[in-house]
């Protein structure tokens, strides 16, 4: 540790170190504030007396009054401007995110600690829990959405990436970065509050420094530049803010940076510095903790036949049918269903044998269903004991290869489990050579009592735990899909972030599980090739998939499906649309701002990228866009798109690029393509892309049906079959060669795209 700190220490902002100093300008800027004392002195009535005695007084009583009539006589004397609000006391009167709403925490990586004032939470109760969340944070979002505030009307179609940018000031840590310029996107006006809103162009680095630019070529609503207004104050030190202690460093650290804003200093209008929070370390040590230690043997001896226990490995030949009883009442209560053991059949005999197998994995989340936060640098995730998973292996047929057979870790989707889209894939990898293992994702499966009825062809009926995973996090008797997924009160700002770490230390666990050696049938030989592993997905499994990878160095390539970035963003967009209403509603007071009799219908008035600044005249949408941005704030450490980065383009310290195959289709209404394309856009990876045309097969054949979402893995839906094969062979050839060949699925056929020529950012959602 002592290693860490000079490191991170030098790279902080310098203002943090040194003792405040007079600025360069003071001499100037004294000058002026005497020159407009006397201006006063000689011109206002009754004050002349007043202004002489006050020049005969101490510089520094001078001084002050000095910057103080310098604020009242400047609109006089320059005509009133326009200009950005910069009361730095005010989230909603100053440029936001900034590191004024930060405080100094050398415990933390960035060497900042998030400090946002709290409204009042007698009245603003969700507010005021959302901001103690974010108040554990080391910084800002990493793909923030910044406001802007006014105190006059602008022209809205002056605002672009060269009127307003970001400058990137270097990563904490290496100084990375630094220099690079970043425009913005998304932009909305809002002229009943005079608030300008929009989003960086792109994903920002974690944990490093950024300015927020504003030039004066946006212009006022008579198309003039605007003005410095009060920032031109602050930063001159005539405003009575640059005289607060608190606001010093911050004062301070703006005038450095004015150099390496990129445009000339009278063309600055107004400048905010802001600091971005870690992403990756908590599940980086918790990945160093579980290689430190030697796991206990998996147990395979599951199976229950007659009371007597049973090795839980069948042939497939001899199995004739699996009936899931999932847990769905505390009483208990259970649904039961058939596994689909009939998708195994997709390549005739490619699977061999099934194999169900239990293994110690460590838990971090606690009663709240979350990871309760540590300082990034000096921190460590507490463990909270361990919990024992479930897992099901599918070997190939045919002769098994000296080190084991390959291992593909496949990830279901959200409300899934283990025993739907890995039985649907399975067949594909076998064909290849490769096994295929899942587990059920924190949450999911049903509640921990569910069972396996395994009816076998000499008329057996074995029993085996369905290792399920839900609870009945409501207390209302029942346990619903993926009940126990989401943190509990008063954290319901972090929704799916811990549960999906808590999945991606899971798998973590069962890679180290896998490396020191499974033998499955138990004839003594490894059967699972530690050395050949890799990770496939389907949607919801992308998003704890990715995350897992990038810190994961075991896994050699990565194949996902349908997976999207940020949470809230799938959810505002996509299907779960009123799942987000649903939140809204919950909130204290409701921000839902559409009269419907669901209740659950908003307008939060955000463009899609690209799209012209929208002129807003919905009321109650800035809160809105607010509320979203904080929910994707504090989750983005769960966010596949925040890790794209690290998968090839920039891989985390002691991994290496990883080869990757990444799916997507147009129109998938589950995870809208916004989503999908920001995780390419993130990690750079529009070259590894291969986009599913479904618009295409919908118009040959409509019985595929709207929703393309499913599209690996719907073998139910005949139409739908051929395309999920050919996705499906693209992932299992892929693994096969290692992560080296990427076939088109579908040859020179217009049903893939092999990569995507342009990046699709709008829904296409089929009508």
């Amino acid at each position: 540790m002592s290693a860490d700190v000079p490191v991170r220490f030098l790279a902080l902002p310098q203002t943090v170190r040194r003792s405040p100093r007079r600025p360069a300008g003071a001499a100037v800027d004294e000058r002026i504030a005497e020159l407009v004392v006397r201006r006063a002195a000689h011109s206002t009535s009754g004050v002349t007396s007043g202004g002489s005695m006050l020049l005969r007084r101490s510089s520094r009583t001078c001084h002050s009054l000095a910057a103080a009539l310098l604020l009242s006589a400047l609109p006089t004397l320059a005509g009133a401007e326009t200009s950005v609000r910069y009361d730095l006391s005010s989230v909603d009167d100053s440029p936001f995110p900034s590191d004024r709403f930060t405080r100094a925490d050398w415990r933390q990586l960035t060497g900042r600690r998030v400090d946002l004032p709290l409204p009042d939470c007698s009245r603003f109760v969700s507010d005021c829990a959302d901001i103690a969340v974010l108040n554990s944070l080391d910084g800002f979002n990493v793909q923030p959405r910044f406001s802007l505030p006014f105190d006059g009307d602008i022209d809205p179609q002056s605002v672009n990436s060269q009127s307003i940018f970001l400058v990137h000031l270097g990563d904490v840590l290496t100084g990375r970065g630094r220099g690079a310029r970043i425009g913005i996107n998304q932009i909305v006006w809002d002229p009943a509050s005079r608030t300008l809103a929009f989003e960086s162009d792109q994903q920002l680095d974690q944990h490093s420094r950024y300015a927020l630019v504003v030039t004066t070529a946006v212009r006022d609503a008579a198309g003039k530049p605007i003005g410095t207004g009060r920032f031109g104050h602050f930063i001159s030190g005539l405003d009575a803010q640059a005289r607060s202690r608190g606001l010093l460093p911050y004062l301070q650290a703006l005038r450095e940076l004015r150099g390496q804003a990129r445009v000339p200093e009278q063309k600055i209008a107004a400048l905010s510095l802001f600091t971005t929070r870690s992403i990756s370390g908590d599940l980086q040590k918790v990945h160093r903790r579980i290689q430190q230690q030697t796991p206990g043997p998996v147990d395979f001896q599951l199976a229950e036949l007659g009371g007597q226990p049973l090795r839980s490995l069948f042939a497939v030949s001899e199995v004739q049918a699996i009936e899931l009883n999932r847990q769905t009442g505390t009483y208990p209560a259970y649904s039961p269903g058939r596994v689909p053991t009939g998708a195994l059949q997709l390549v005739p005999g490619a699977v061999g044998r099934i194999a169900f197998g239990r293994f110690s994995a460590p838990n971090y989340r606690n009663a709240e269903r979350i990871i309760a936060p540590t300082p990034s640098l000096l921190g460590e995730p507490r463990q909270l004991g361990r919990h024992d998973l479930i897992f099901v292996v599918f070997l190939p047929s045919g002769e098994m290869p000296a080190g084991g057979w390959p291992v593909t870790l496949f990830g279901h989707g959200l409300t899934d489990s283990m025993y739907g889209s890995p039985w649907a894939v399975a067949a594909s990898f076998a064909d290849q050579g490769i096994a295929t293992v899942a587990i059920n994702a924190a949450g999911h499966g049903g509640g921990e009592k569910g069972y396996l009825r395994v009816l076998l062809t000499d008329g057996s009926d074995v029993r085996v735990p369905a290792g399920g995973r839900s609870i009945d996090a409501d207390g209302d008797g029942t346990i619903t899909i993926a009940e126990g997924l989401s943190a509990a009160p008063p954290y319901g700002l972090l929704s799916h972030r811990d549960g999906v770490r808590q999945t991606a230390i899971d798998l973590m666990q069962l890679v180290r599980q896998i490396e020191q050696g499974i033998d499955v049938d138990g004839d003594g030989r490894i059967d699972l090739d530690p050395q050949r592993l890799y990770y496939a997905s389907q949607s919801f499994g992308g998003v704890y998939g990715i995350p897992m990878v990038a810190v994961e160095p075991r896994i050699r390539a990565l194949a996902t499906n349908v997976a999207g970035g940020s949470m809230t963003e799938t959810g505002r967009l996509g299907l779960a649309r009123a799942s987000t209403g649903a939140y809204l509603a919950l909130r204290q007071p409701s921000l839902i701002n559409v009269a419907h009799p669901s209740g659950v219908q908003f307008n939060e008035n955000i463009p899609l990228r690209n799209e012209p600044v929208r002129i807003n005249d919905v009321p109650g949408a800035l809160a809105i866009q607010r509320a979203l941005d904080r929910s994707e704030w504090a989750q983005q450490s769960a966010n596949a798109a925040a890790y794209a980065v690290h998968l090839r383009e920039r891989p985390l310290p002691g991994r290496t690029a990883r080869p990757l195959v990444f799916q997507f289709a147009q129109g998938d209404q589950g995870t809208p393509n916004p989503t999908s394309t920001a995780i390419l856009r993130a990690g750079r990876l529009q070259d590894r892309a291969s986009y599913y045309r479904h618009d295409l097969a919908y118009a040959q054949n409509p019985a595929v049906g709207k929703d393309p979402h499913t599209f690996l893995t719907s073998v139910g839906n005949p139409p739908q079959v051929p395309y999920a094969l050919m996705a499906q062979r693209q992932m299992a050839v892929f693994f096969a060669s290692d992560g080296v060949s990427s076939i088109d699925p579908d040859g020179a056929a217009p049903f893939f795209e092999v990569p995507p020529p342009v990046l699709p950012e709008t829904l296409n959602f089929i009508p």
